[in-house]
């Protein structure tokens, strides 16, 4: 699969958060292979995996593990490009929410997003499917971050979500975390996102305004048609997000993307690519990840790879790295700096 891209937009801000924090943003992006005119043309593609890697990188340069934060903090609605008036001019958070699901390729190729409802709660998941072999912490509080953004400024200022929740561990300080999304910030979680109440859903956006809306939308269909993304690269991204809510089979991850399972099937088919082999490729991306983090048990990393028992979690791992996985996961931590 060709590595995938995103707008420039998603390093909006870059530069002026560098600075803030004593680095040369035009250095950065220069190391990392990302074209330096990234910066101030937010429609050039560039790539996701050297997106991601930049972000960490900066990170680690400047000793800010709140890199990605402080640039969600500033982030515009705006920097989501033509999209941006149809999410912005919608009537309620439910119909931001449906219309970021119909437009993520525009919004971010590589993002994945899921609404669900648990009570009167409802949680927004987000995964990124990015040919990244590095740690991806900046970039999932950036996307975090920028969701929440977006729903302030629908509800207003004065909200908050429920939770936000990240699967990494926490860090020494969360002062911007708490700034951003409150006193409840979950680490070491089971998905990266935020949790609201469903009553917020239905909430009115005062900005509204439905003729801007209609015409946005009609502009935007023309792009939409034009970046729609390969339905192996759609798939896995449902795979990303599904397996941890309880298995990603062939049926839930065509309903998931809106079409029947027989022209999942054939379309995948068509792209040279059977479905059985992304989900493997999928449990295999994220079982490092997973085990990875020492929080992590390994009944809960198993229940998250879509498996209901431990025994047949640890003959799959078996036979994909050669090891069973609390011995690979010993060996992983031995050798870590």
């Amino acid at each position: 699969m060709a590595p995938s891209t995103i707008r420039s937009a998603a390093l909006a801000n870059f530069a002026d958060v560098a600075r803030q924090v004593g680095l040369d943003p035009f250095a950065l992006v220069r190391r990392v292979g990302i074209d330096a005119r990234a910066l101030t043309d937010g429609d050039l593609r560039v790539s996701a995996a050297r997106v991601a890697e930049l972000l960490e990188c900066a990170a680690s340069d400047a000793n800010c593990p709140t890199f990605g934060l402080r640039m969600a903090e500033s982030r515009k609605t705006s920097d989501f490009g033509a999209v941006s008036l149809v999410i912005s001019h919608q009537a309620t958070l439910r119909d931001v929410l449906e219309t970021m699901v119909r437009y993520r390729n525009l919004l971010n190729s590589t993002l994945a997003l899921h609404v669900e409802m648990v009570g009167d709660i409802f949680d927004v998941k987000e995964e990124l499917v990015v040919d990244f072999d590095g740690p991806k912490t900046q970039s999932y509080e950036l996307a975090v971050g920028i969701l929440s953004r977006l729903f302030r400024s629908i509800l207003g200022d004065r909200w908050r979500p429920v939770a936000a929740h990240f699967t990494h561990a926490r860090p020494a300080d969360t002062g911007i975390h708490r700034r951003l999304f409150g006193e409840r910030v979950e680490f070491d979680a089971d998905f990266n996102g935020l949790s609201g109440l469903a009553s917020d859903l239905d909430r009115a956006n005062v900005a509204a305004d439905p003729a801007l809306a209609r015409y946005a939308h009609q502009f935007v269909e023309t792009l939409n048609d034009a970046r729609q993304s390969s339905m192996e690269h759609e798939t896995r991204k449902a795979v990303y997000l599904l397996l941890p809510l309880g298995g990603a089979s062939i049926e839930r991850v065509a309903r998931s993307l809106g079409v029947h399972e027989r022209t999942l099937q054939r379309r995948l088919a068509e792209e040279g690519v059977e479905f059985s082999d992304l989900v493997n490729g999928v449990r295999r991306e994220l079982v490092e990840r997973y085990l990875a983090n020492p929080a992590y048990s390994l009944t809960r990393i198993a229940e998250m790879l879509g498996y209901g028992q431990l025994s047949s979690f640890t003959r799959w791992f078996a036979a994909q790295f050669g090891a069973a996985p609390s011995a690979w996961r010993k060996a992983r931590a031995i050798r870590a700096p």
